[in-house]
């Protein structure tokens, strides 16, 4: 069974109770923890290291979205409905005396974008934007950009918004209403915002999301959570008058004639792969996160887009999780028309719960955090933190590359041939998750995959793994510990989820 705490790791939280009971209990400012060299294997704080940003005494900024200014500073705005600005976010200290509120009195804004000298804020009941006309350092205008959508007062009913692309459009993604229905119009629905504010549908079938980003192949992306029709978490495909998989808010179709006919209900209990078959406007997940062994609440979600200030991992996306305070990493690839690809761990250790990240361009990545109203690994009430590649290499997975017989690894860095070319080196299982009403699913449909070969490449940066047992509509798990580096250290991390929507 999914324990209360599960069920609200979705970026699930409020009642005004609960907020009244933490706002008794604001923390003092919290200062950046002193972090020691690891002696020993290498670990991930060898590479990338975290900045906990101090923050002004009495305030709480449960940061889920930021947005660079023009002129350098940062903003960030806050589930408590604020937005602060940050002189100097690439400090190598950041103090409580860089920040200064913007704004004041929001509704539980999650996301920041920046078009024309405006800062837009995505609400629950709209999307606001706001400048400063005076140079006092306060937002002094705000205006209603777009509200095509409806709030209940339901606590689940958060919004979340994309950056805007070339042609000036907005992207939101609507949470349920209460996790399982859609009480109000386009809850459990994306909507495209027009540069002239009209709010559009664009695909349904949102349960609730954790964030939204652009990758490098131009593909819309949002993070969804665990829940009804949703095994585990997954990271899925916007398209125009597509559907991601929780019918709940099928009743909006009717004020959505763009959209085209409302798609069959998907039989439950099934499975993604099956309905999809059948459901020609079903788009399956491209990643699915699997749960527990890769987090327990996907949220926010950013693209390399440094080629390389950021380490070994350029154009990849990186996707934080709420309850186990991580960040993942995930490699994505198309065949045939069909999205896919697979998801590694990357760097834990955050202070809080990771709901907001933004890659910066100077190859820093942003970080912000809440627990409230749910647990998380991270022990703080809240967190603002900054992530930075040192320019060492790890040696890690750097992509799973599907192939008609198995998969190509390619590494960071030069392998040992001896160990990376042993079979023995690697083992592999799958297994699916039931698409079905019922709260989240096990693990099911288990199979053992056989590694019958492993073919190291001239340059030791690639291995060729020949397996028998790809199972279509599955995770396909690989564990890696046999594999050694050139140096004789093993692999900073071990294990890789490859999600196979479409065989070669």
């Amino acid at each position: 069974m999914i324990n209360p705490i599960q069920f609200l790791a979705c970026l699930t939280a409020l009642s005004v109770a609960g907020m009244s009971a933490v706002s008794a209990q604001t923390p003092s400012a919290q200062a950046p923890p002193t972090q020691t060299p690891s002696t020993g294997p290498p670990v991930e704080s060898d590479y990338y290291s975290i900045t906990t940003f101090e923050t002004p005494p009495g305030e709480v900024i449960e940061a889920c979205g930021f947005q660079r200014m023009p002129d350098g500073r940062l903003a960030v705005c806050s589930r408590r409905g604020d937005i602060f600005m940050i002189s100097d976010p690439l400090a190598e200290e950041v103090t409580a005396e860089q920040f200064q509120a913007y704004a004041r009195g929001l509704h539980e804004p999650l996301s920041l974008a920046l078009r024309d000298g405006w800062l837009y804020a995505v609400q629950r009941p709209e999307v606001t934007r706001m400048r400063d006309t005076d140079d006092d350092g306060l937002a002094d205008v705000f205006e209603t950009y777009a509200d095509g959508w409806g709030i209940s007062g339901d606590y689940h009913e958060y919004a979340f918004g994309s950056k805007f692309d070339a042609e000036g459009n907005l992207f939101l993604t609507l949470c349920l209403t209460g996790s399982f229905s859609s009480k109000v119009p386009f809850r459990g629905w994306a909507m495209k915002i027009t540069p002239d504010g009209q709010t559009l549908p664009l695909s349904s079938g949102v349960r609730s999301p954790g964030g939204m980003a652009t990758d490098m192949h131009g593909n819309l992306l949002y993070t969804d959570n665990q829940g009804p029709w949703n095994g585990t978490c997954g990271l899925k495909l916007l398209r125009q008058g597509k559907f991601v998989g929780h019918p709940g808010g099928f009743q909006w179709y009717d004020q959505a004639p763009s959209m085209g006919p409302q798609p069959t209900e998907p039989a439950s209990p099934s499975r993604m792969y099956t309905e999809a078959a059948k459901i020609p406007e079903l788009i399956p997940p491209v990643v699915l996160f699997p749960y527990n062994k890769m987090g327990k609440s996907a949220s926010g979600i950013a693209c390399d887009t440094t080629a390389g200030k950021f380490g070994p991992f350029a154009g990849q996306l990186f996707v934080g999780d709420q309850t186990q305070s991580r960040v993942m990493r995930v490699f994505t690839e198309e065949i045939d028309g069909v999205w896919q690809g697979a998801c590694f761990p990357f760097r834990k250790g955050f202070a809080s719960g990771n709901v907001g990240v933004e890659m910066d361009a100077t190859g820093a990545l942003f970080v912000g955090g809440t627990n409230r109203g749910w647990g998380s690994v991270g022990p703080r009430e809240f967190a603002i933190e900054r992530l930075d590649w040192n320019g060492k290499v790890p040696f890690e997975i750097k992509e799973m590359r599907l192939q008609q017989d198995g998969f190509e690894l390619v590494f960071t860095q030069p392998v040992d041939a001896a160990t990376a070319g042993n079979p023995d080196s690697y083992r592999m299982s799958t297994y699916t998750y039931e698409y079905r009403e019922q709260y989240g699913s096990p693990e099911v449909d288990t199979t053992q995959a056989s590694i019958t070969s492993a073919t190291v490449s001239n340059d030791l940066t690639r291995v060729r793994l020949v397996i028998d047992g790809l199972q279509l509509g599955h995770v396909h798990e690989l564990h890696a510990e046999g594999v050694l580096g050139i140096d004789g250290n093993g692999l900073l991390h071990t294990e890789a989820y490859y999600t196979l929507n479409k065989l070669r």
